[in-house]
């Protein structure tokens, strides 16, 4: 078979949308969880526990088919392949809860990308009429499934992280929007001795109190509901913020930067974990994810010379950029 040509190329990215609604739609439907209960059925087996319309739903398995989420057998059953049981609840390397997060609002959202362009605002603002993260406080459902998208995400590079950057010689930990904690959990777990903050809206640190007793580390860990850009508490000897800084605008980051610098100690640290965008024309999730932040958030992912004048306008220094085995850089600032 010849290599597609570019217009063929460009067809496809242009129609990319068809196959990620698809995959939200099948991964609503629980269709990968009820085939790896049940094994291989047909779609009118799937359509009573989905409680859809039979023949619509096998033509979207079909298309899903042809993509490699799913067989067909001549049966017409349909099974799951390694990629589609990434779709499945609860397995490791799960992707369900992110494939229904990333179609649903943020679709949504991406749709008025013309409008971010044009004047530098959030397509979220405008659809929605409220910031993203205040539509959560206002969507509690919604807001569970954010938390779920960003551990599938985002979690398989915390253990890339604890073991890039050794926090075995601290003993405060300060995790600045570190929402349902399961990085910081995965940092207490790992020390015995070390203590956490976890710092977030009332909310969200609500919502991550359960995760942390279940996780048996509720007694070293303080929990800080608050607005990180009007203070942070005082008493770590590291502060960490994992993907934060690229969810808000240059201003906004050095607002929060101050806030750590002013409560942090003289020989404290600050760790920033992002993907930092790399020179070259290179293939580049990382810049995909920069325009999910201009129309969604209104923030933005940065280069390392974007970093260093984020940390320098707000009292600090880079010290170093400590890579990882994952999509993520630990950027280590001190005063």
């Amino acid at each position: 078979m010849s290599a597609p040509s570019p217009q063929q190329q460009v067809v496809q990215m242009i129609s990319a949308y068809w196959i990620s609604q698809a995959i939200s739609v099948a991964a609503t439907l629980g269709v990968a969880d009820e085939l790896g209960v049940k094994g291989p059925r047909s779609a009118d087996e799937l359509a009573v526990a989905a409680r859809c319309h039979a023949p619509s739903l096998h033509r979207l398995l079909r298309a899903l088919a042809s993509v490699g989420l799913f067989t067909e057998d001549a049966d017409h059953r349909f099974a799951l392949t390694p990629l589609g049981e990434c779709l499945r609840e609860g397995v490791p390397g799960s992707q369900r809860a992110q494939a229904i997060q990333a179609c649903a609002e943020a679709y949504r959202a991406f749709g008025e990308l013309l409008h971010s362009v044009r004047t530098g605002e959030t397509g979220f603002a405008k659809v929605f009429g409220a910031s993203f993260f205040d539509y959560l406080v206002q969507h509690p459902e919604q807001a569970r499934r954010f938390d779920d998208s960003m551990v599938e995400l985002y979690g398989r590079e915390t253990a890339a992280m604890l073991d890039a950057y050794d926090l075995a010689d601290i003993g405060v930990l300060a995790d600045v929007g570190g929402g349902n904690g399961s990085l910081l959990t995965a940092a207490l777990q790992r020390h015995p001795a070390l203590r956490g903050i976890l710092v977030d809206r009332p909310d969200v640190v609500a919502r991550a109190a359960p995760g942390l007793r279940a996780a048996g580390v509720a007694d070293r860990c303080q929990l800080v509901g608050g607005d990180f850009f009007e203070s942070v508490p005082a008493g770590g000897d590291v502060y960490l913020l994992r993907h934060i800084l690229h969810d808000w605008n240059d201003a906004q980051c050095t607002r929060i930067l101050g806030n750590v610098r002013r409560a942090m100690a003289p020989h404290g640290r600050v760790l920033v974990a992002e993907s930092v965008i790399a020179p070259g024309n290179e293939p580049s999730y990382t810049k995909l994810l920069d325009l999910t932040m201009l129309v969604v958030l209104g923030g933005q992912e940065r280069t390392q010379a974007d970093y260093e004048r984020l940390f320098s306008a707000s009292g600090l220094r880079l010290a170093r950029v400590v890579p990882t085995r994952a999509d993520v850089s630990v950027l280590e600032a001190r005063a």
